[in-house]
């Protein structure tokens, strides 16, 4: 298929961005890595030995993070509609987040086990038609925030892509209404043009 001007655009500014240089570099599977790092070590959210959940994961930068910055005694459980590369003290499943049969594999693995984190950087297919991909993307958080409601400790924390549009602001409240505190990041790798965001959510109300 011949490519677009607009796909060898970004096709250049992706090969020469600064942060899919440094994840080369480092080893990190895709530069989403380096805002996971940010947000943590502003916010301090993979404690050692905690137990995490990442969905939305492949290729696998966050749960490369989580699982180094945990540690051996912590447990990250990753899942995603794609297939990921295994990565050490990750166990990943893959599956349709959406479907019971899915969610119940990843209950099955918690063994009853409660999370400290929950972390979703899960985007849809994007169709191009900004009112239908904002509410697909605000519906996998909502999936990702029934989840907590379920699984996360009570001190717990809930890390979510969402982007900026007409249920924005119907999401933050339920955030809110679900969590003490709620805060927006946007870290340095996000790129200005996207309309992306990361609502932090700590401790279930």
């Amino acid at each position: 298929m011949k490519r677009t001007r607009t796909s060898k655009a970004w096709m250049r500014e992706h090969i020469n961005d600064t942060y899919v240089q440094l994840a080369r570099k480092e080893g990190w599977r895709s530069r989403a890595a380096f805002k996971l790092m940010e947000i943590d070590d502003k916010d301090k959210l993979l404690a050692r030995g905690a137990v995490v959940v990442d969905l939305g994961a492949t290729p696998g930068g966050w749960s490369q993070v989580a699982a180094k910055r945990v540690g051996g005694g912590g447990m990250v459980f990753a899942l995603d509609l794609l297939e990921m590369e295994p990565i050490h003290g990750v166990d990943f499943i893959q599956g349709d987040f959406r479907e019971d049969e899915v969610l119940h594999q990843l209950e099955e693995k918690l063994d009853g086990r409660t999370v400290g984190l929950v972390m979703s950087d899960m985007a849809p297919n994007m169709s191009g038609v900004p009112l239908v991909d904002q509410a697909r993307v605000m519906y996998l958080a909502e999936l990702g925030l029934e989840f907590c409601k379920a699984h996360l400790k009570p001190e717990g924390a809930f890390l979510v892509k969402v982007f900026q549009g007409s249920d924005y602001e119907n999401f933050l409240r339920a955030m809110r209404e679900v969590f003490k505190t709620v805060v927006v990041r946007k870290p340095d790798a996000s790129r200005d043009r996207s309309a992306e965001l990361y609502l932090l959510g700590r401790v279930l109300r």
